[in-house]
């Protein structure tokens, strides 16, 4: 990543964008690469930009950012670009499809300024957007949903050790927090985190997240298989 990072806004609410673009322009060491009305020119915006985040209204016309999402996250040649899911509602279902889609996480819309340019900052490292707090709020909401399997990743191919970060990663405790219940150093439970993602195909943090309570491998209430 160089020292400018490279943000692609993509909204069809022209008012949206030009607020978003006017915020980060102002901003030292950020740059608005494009912009984009709909998902469908999103997607060509990013494939031919290839920013280091892309900021992606959850509902658009032509295609959805969900769908924009998913084909971001499926094309190899974009692997290093972060999309943020913008919304006005907060923790609905468009916003679990768009985790479950490849999303790094989530902003409202009215987000302060100084937290936007935050977010951006948090995404660009390849960390996960998701706060033990908001992914605290993501299993309660995974409260009344049952596990979906079927759509799932398999779990079998984690260690004992990487089941465990996982597990309490998805409870929402943070590399630190992880590393004081296993008693473990955080650089270590980072690197059984990043083993596990790799597995599993987890672009982010949030991924696994989505990933442990759709297999059943923890549930809502706490426990874990």
């Amino acid at each position: 990543m160089s020292d400018v990072l490279r943000v692609a806004l993509v909204d069809d609410q022209a008012l949206m964008r030009a607020g978003f673009r006017a915020l980060l322009d102002a901003e030292d060491g950020v740059e608005v690469v494009g912009e984009a009305a709909d998902g469908e020119q999103g997607v060509a915006l990013v494939r031919e930009q290839v920013p280091d985040v892309a900021l992606v209204d959850v509902q658009m016309p032509v295609m959805t950012g969900i769908e924009a999402t998913r084909r971001i996250a499926a094309d190899p040649a974009l692997a290093a670009v972060r999309v943020v899911i913008l919304t006005n509602y907060g923790l609905d279902e468009y916003v679990f499809e768009a985790l479950r889609a490849g999303a790094s996480g989530f902003l409202l819309k009215d987000t302060e300024p100084a937290d936007l340019l935050q977010a951006i900052q948090v995404v660009a490292r390849g960390e996960a957007l998701l706060s033990p707090s908001v992914t605290r709020t993501l299993i309660g909401e995974f409260v009344a949903r049952p596990p979906d399997r079927s759509t799932a990743p398999g779990l079998d191919c984690l260690t004992r050790r990487e089941r465990e970060v996982t597990a309490l990663a998805a409870r929402g405790l943070s590399n630190e927090e992880i590393a004081a219940h296993m008693v473990i150093s955080p650089l270590t439970a980072k690197t059984h985190i990043s083993r596990a993602m790799t597995k599993l195909g987890a672009r982010d943090r949030a991924q696994l997240v989505v990933f442990a309570y759709e297999s059943g491998m923890v549930t809502a209430r706490g426990g874990t298989r």
